[in-house]
């Protein structure tokens, strides 16, 4: 049986993300793939419970260091109990944020980039996804389609200043740049079928 794809979607708050993954799942299937939806923190009954610890209360709930360690576990559970288990009988497993958001988000400040990635050798045995795809908007267009979505309802990550969140978005440029095989930027601007189409177009040599 030939292996599934592990697809990612990643970027900062607003940027569509949730969204563009069920409608990419939509047209896989359309095309006769096995999709498993599945999200980060989160995706199996181990990381569901960290991920609710992640989320919520105070903004100073965790370190740096014990929330790069809560991520960590998080992952290495969902890719035992989720991810690896569907490639294995073939279906692609496209999942809302993976290990490179922990890289942007928790990789600066005390943490570096190289400890993000040494918790991930230890966790995950630096299992990588096949394509990961960042979805880009202009800084203001992303506040705005956040603060749509979750008024004042943001978690204690996505809450976080606009200084934070634009040193997000500018590691997960520097991602793009630095991994041009596996990441591929996308303009998530204009209507979301048009983001689809870019999305399905940008995995056709993945595509049997």
């Amino acid at each position: 049986m030939t292996r599934g794809r592990f697809i990612t979607l990643e970027g900062g708050e607003g940027a569509g993300k949730s969204t563009q993954l069920r409608a990419l799942a939509a047209a896989l299937r359309a095309q006769g793939v096995e999709v498993v939806e599945t999200r980060e923190p989160g995706g199996s009954e181990g990381a569901e419970a960290i991920r609710a610890l992640l989320l919520t209360g105070a903004a100073d709930r965790w370190s740096p260091r014990a929330e790069a360690l809560l991520f960590a576990a998080a992952r290495a559970d969902h890719i035992e109990k989720t991810i690896h288990p569907a490639l294995h009988r073939g279906a692609w497993v496209l999942s809302d944020r993976f290990l490179d958001s922990s890289r942007a988000y928790q990789g600066m400040g005390e943490l570096t980039d190289a400890d993000i990635l040494t918790l991930h050798r230890i966790g995950s045995a630096d299992f990588l996804p096949d394509r990961t795809f960042f979805l880009t908007l202009p800084e203001g267009e992303a506040q705005q389609r956040a603060w749509v979505r979750d008024g004042d309802a943001a978690d204690r990550i996505g809450g976080r200043d606009a200084a934070f969140h634009a040193d997000v978005a500018a590691a997960f440029a520097r991602f793009a740049d630095q991994e041009p095989a596996r990441i591929r930027a996308i303009d998530a601007s204009g209507q979301p079928e048009a983001v689809t189409a870019r999305l399905v177009a940008a995995l056709q040599d993945l595509l049997p």
